[in-house]
């Protein structure tokens, strides 16, 4: 390897897939491979491969700027930090701190997320602060605890996933959200195993299917229940599975039977003959796993729909076994890390809850406050967003772009510019951004170093690998001269190690528990999986059930692949999860001997089909579906800066079937309208036979015109907060 070359990570998808960073001759630098790295191998999609076109000055903010006669001018430094100073200390002053609003993202760094929660509760004493992740993947997270006590997207490393018998992918679109990672299921099928791709196009996945089913948007928690109803009927449950590791099962049985695979099929156009064959492929081999992405996940029933699928796994005896389970596909880069060190509105570094009062006196002490002076749990992102101009009177965020990003977008552009005061630190002049009354330019990804933790659960160093242009400075230091500025001149330090020791410090004894690993190891050691606390904290037993390697667990004699020697039984090559020399390893595999809840067992939660808040009708007869594509990320704010990829995605696009492009006489290319309740966009159709009839996608990476989230329904799901991205009804006519 070049020696001038920093090994480091790439700063857009949660793989967060590894690559070094070599000088370049315009003095930045290059993307070259690593392939050192266990989760890419050296493998990149263009976005990562193009990442450091937007470390260029002519594409990124170099200068703060203060909105002076409703035009952003450049200002100095201290003249901008003085201004979000007095701007918050007015409206704590007229309004009280809880009118002061904190938004974040689930691209921030672990240092950075844990600094913005502390700054919120500690600085500022408001109870607003959330962050996009919420958008993300809070309802696989909320089904997660309730069924397994515990939340880590992915409780398996992405290795495992080549090596069981079936995965049934639901929702997901690997090949172009995550294009590195589509060589598991490929190795999946190479290796014997059975892929069960569900979403109601037919995307790139889909096309590596042995079984595609193609739902009707919305009814993913009816699919799932059908085929545990048939599992049932079928006698293919593992009784003593349930017996010995779970509770709840008579309650779920009875409300699966509830859905018979004729009315399973009505509902979700699926046929009966396919919800069948997907229930033989799932459990003839003796390991399977459930993968989950925003398709279930997104909807007004999301955790309800997530907690089906979760079901199946337990009713067949799938989790809490090697190679076997149910895992969520983090979205965003650290969408896992980000949710767990207390940028969420309900929670505390390390995964604590903010209404335990021993997590509050257990974080206030490592601050040194009083535990009664942190505010209690704070409004969910979208409630938070709607509420600005009313109840939030100021807002500071760092590293989102609302305006592109959340439902009924339109309306959100409009509280945005309700407010007394908004301040954005950003690497870009982003949508969101341009509303605001001051923007800092921060650094980011090869400029600084910082952790994040993958969808696995593997906490990563990211290392600086050129100084950021002159006027740039670290969110880090935006926090701390914030905080002195308002009265607390320690607590925020700037050096993003101090940060993590004082983190570690934080989550030991919770959930997510850092406390045993340091920068060092994770340079050493290509990243750590949490939970690891450190010697002093444990006793070699955890919550999570996983102080058992997989060769000493009792299904070590599993027989994955018999017609394949070299899987004849459990793979001794798979790393276990013991103490060794009193360092924690880390816990690669979760819930091996018992689960993360008092009693050990996982939990059933019974569920039943309902519908989407909005069902077509005469008005709004067709579904609107969103998602991404390949060459573009999230709400575009930096890819859209990339010639390269703007090449091959340069706007939005409505995808519809030829049954529907005939009724509305669309041509291919066409402008065509697609209108909801709350909006109208227009962009051009792409006709396709890979979509149901009865459903259009659009990406959401665009604002203006084509901007999907004008469209989209704020409905929440009761118990994560998440919107329905994911489906809402809407008519479709030529553009005028």
């Amino acid at each position: 390897m070049d020696t001038s070359a920093t090994p480091t990570h790439c700063p857009y998808c949660a793989l967060q897939c590894g690559m070094n960073l070599t000088p370049a001759a315009d003095g930045g630098v290059e993307v070259t491979e690593r392939a050192d790295f266990p989760v890419n191998r050296g493998a990149l999609c263009g976005k990562g491969r193009t990442a450091p076109a937007v470390l260029s000055s002519r594409v990124r903010l170099t200068s703060p700027l203060i909105r002076k006669d409703g035009v952003l001018e450049p200002a100095g430094w201290d003249e901008a930090l003085d201004r979000i100073t007095e701007g918050l200390s007015r409206t704590r002053t007229e309004h009280g701190p809880d009118a002061c609003g904190v938004f974040g993202g689930g691209g921030l760094t672990n240092e950075k997320a844990y600094a913005l929660g502390k700054f919120a509760r500690v600085v500022l004493r408001t109870s607003q602060i959330d962050y996009n992740g919420r958008f993300c993947m809070s309802s696989a997270a909320a089904a997660g605890i309730k069924a397994f006590g515990l939340d880590r997207g992915l409780p398996f490393p992405l290795e495992d996933i080549p090596r069981t018998g079936c995965v049934i992918l639901v929702g997901s679109n690997l090949a172009e959200t995550m294009p590195p990672a589509l060589r598991y299921l490929t190795e999946l099928k190479e290796n014997g195993g059975t892929l069960i791709v569900i979403d109601p196009r037919r995307t790139r996945t889909a096309e590596q299917a042995d079984l595609h089913l193609a739902p009707r948007p919305g009814t993913d928690l009816a699919l799932a229940l059908g085929l545990l109803h048939l599992i049932v009927s079928e006698g293919r449950t593992d009784e003593e599975y349930i017996q010995s590791r779970t509770s709840g099962w008579e309650e779920t049985r009875a409300a699966a039977m509830a859905h018979w695979p004729e009315y399973v099929e009505r509902i979700t156009g699926v046929s009966v003959p396919q919800l069948r064959e997907a229930v033989r492929l799932f459990c003839e081999p003796e390991a399977a796993m459930v993968l989950t992405a925003r398709g279930p996940e997104q909807q007004s029933k999301g955790t309800d729909t997530v907690g089906a699928w979760i079901n199946l796994c337990l009713a067949t005896g799938r989790s809490g076994r090697p190679l076997s389970g149910y895992g969520c596909l983090t979205g965003q880069g650290n969408g896992q890390g980000g949710r767990e060190h207390g940028q969420k509105a309900d929670q505390l570094p390390g995964y604590r809850k903010l209404t335990d009062p021993a997590a509050r006196r257990h974080v206030a002490e490592v601050w040194g406050v009083d535990p009664d002076s942190l505010p209690g749990p704070g409004r969910s992102a979208y409630e938070l967003l709607d509420a600005m101009g009313t109840d939030i009177h100021s807002l500071l965020l760092m590293g989102s772009n609302p305006v592109v990003s959340a439902p009924r977008a339109a309306h959100i552009e409009e509280r945005l510019k309700s407010l007394d005061f908004l301040a954005v630190a950003d690497v870009v002049l982003s949508e969101t951004a341009a509303l605001a009354d001051v923007v800092l330019p921060v650094t980011q990804w090869a400029e600084e170093t910082g952790t994040t933790t993958n969808l696995e659960g593997r906490v990563l160093l990211r290392r600086r690998a050129i100084t950021p242009p002159e006027g740039i400075r670290s969110d880090l230091d935006v926090l701390h001269e914030l905080a002195a500025r308002l009265g607390v001149e320690k607590g925020f330090p700037t050096d993003p190690e101090e940060v993590f020791d004082e983190l570690r410090r934080a989550s030991a004894g919770g959930p997510a528990d850092y406390s045993g690993i340091t920068y060092r190891r994770l340079a050493e050691e290509n990243g750590v999986f949490w939970p690891c606390p450190a010697p002093d904290s444990t006793d070699g037993t955890d919550d999570t059930g996983s102080t058992e390697s997989i060769g000493d667990c009792e299904d070590a004699s599993l027989d994955v692949f018999p017609d394949d020697p070299a899987e004849d039984g459990a793979p001794d090559d798979l790393p276990g999860d013991r103490l060794d020399g009193g360092v924690h390893p880390g816990t690669p595999r979760l819930f091996l001997d018992r689960f993360a809840t008092e009693d050990g067992r996982a939990r059933f939660v019974p569920v039943s089909h309902r519908a989407a808040a909005e069902e077509p009708d005469d008005e709004y007869p067709v579904l609107l579906t969103t998602g991404r594509v390949v060459a573009q990320y999230q709400s575009g704010a930096q890819t859209r800066r990339v010639d390269e990829l703007n090449a091959a995605a340069p706007g939005p696009f409505v995808e519809m079937h030829p049954r529907l492009a005939e009724r509305l006489g669309a041509a291919d290319g066409d402008a065509v309208a697609v209108v909801s309740r709350r909006g109208r966009a227009v962009a051009p159709a792409r006709i396709t036979t890979t979509i149901r009839p009865d459903t259009v996608f659009m990406p959401f990476h665009w604002p203006g015109e084509g901007r999907a989230n004008t469209l989209t329904n704020p409905a929440l799901d009761p118990t994560s907060r998440m919107p329905e991205f994911k489906t809402c009804a809407v008519r479709v006519e030529t553009a005028k």
